[in-house]
């Protein structure tokens, strides 16, 4: 869903003081609002996460596949070996 097109929930946080002056800074920096720039930044987490999970299931799967060749290599030799 996009952003324009997707509802938008009002929270309250708390961040160490540290943070919160950190915020105000690069909002200001960047010119955007503190909540854009929160957003952007548990965006990049967001999509750094999916990554990660995308990886671990493309290794996963890979290895399934060698897993099931390997199994198999002693049929297909076998069927080879018989003039199959």
């Amino acid at each position: 869903m996009s952003e324009t097109t997707s509802s938008v929930r009002k929270l309250t946080v708390s961040l160490p003081s540290g943070l919160a002056d950190f915020l105000d800074r690069e909002a200001m920096r960047m010119n955007v609002s503190r909540s854009k720039l929160v957003a952007d930044a548990l965006r990049e987490v967001q999509a750094a996460e999916e990554e990660r999970l995308a990886i671990a299931g493309y290794r996963f799967y890979a290895r399934e596949a060698n897993d099931f060749a390997q199994a198999s290599l002693g049929a297909i030799a076998e069927v080879l070996d018989h003039g199959g």
